[in-house]
């Protein structure tokens, strides 16, 4: 894994209008989700989004990234839920002032929806805790209305 520049990257995520970002226990996740037209289908019913996220060691000590857990909903209600170990098979090992960032992605039966979800990280002294992702909106041209 190679280090992010995370002033660099800081900057470029401060110019994105959709940027989505909280900091728990000294962890910060931002999320940038980007409708893929070209991908989608919107005549079947089937839109496509693709996430960049950026985790940030703001932490004193050294600390890991285990699982992933994501609840997505689309615009009728319905629940997605994934659970995993790590994330685009990978379980980052994060330094004090590294950052991790992956691209992913997902699909939904309707123009928008939301997703939101949590890491399991591991601290250097072996205990777990959780650290949020942040809600963020999947929106596309194809809704009549922004409601996320």
């Amino acid at each position: 894994m190679t280090p992010i520049d995370m002033a660099n990257f800081t900057y470029h995520m401060n110019l994105m209008p959709n940027i989505f970002s909280k900091t728990t226990q000294d962890i910060k996740v931002s999320v940038i989700p980007a409708y893929l037209e070209e991908q989608s289908e919107p005549q079947d019913h089937v839109y496509v989004w693709a996430y960049t996220v950026q985790v940030e060691n703001l932490s004193d000590q050294q600390v890991q990234l285990v699982n992933r857990y994501w609840r997505i909903t689309d615009a009728m209600g319905q629940v997605q839920e994934v659970r995993g170990a790590g994330v685009v098979g990978e379980q980052p090992v994060l330094k004090p002032g590294e950052g991790f960032r992956y691209t992913s992605g997902t699909s939904l039966p309707t123009s928008s929806g939301l997703m939101m979800g949590e890491y399991e990280m591991k601290g250097a002294s072996g205990e777990y805790f959780p650290i949020v992702v942040p809600p963020f909106s999947l929106d596309s041209p194809h809704q009549s209305q922004r409601p996320n």
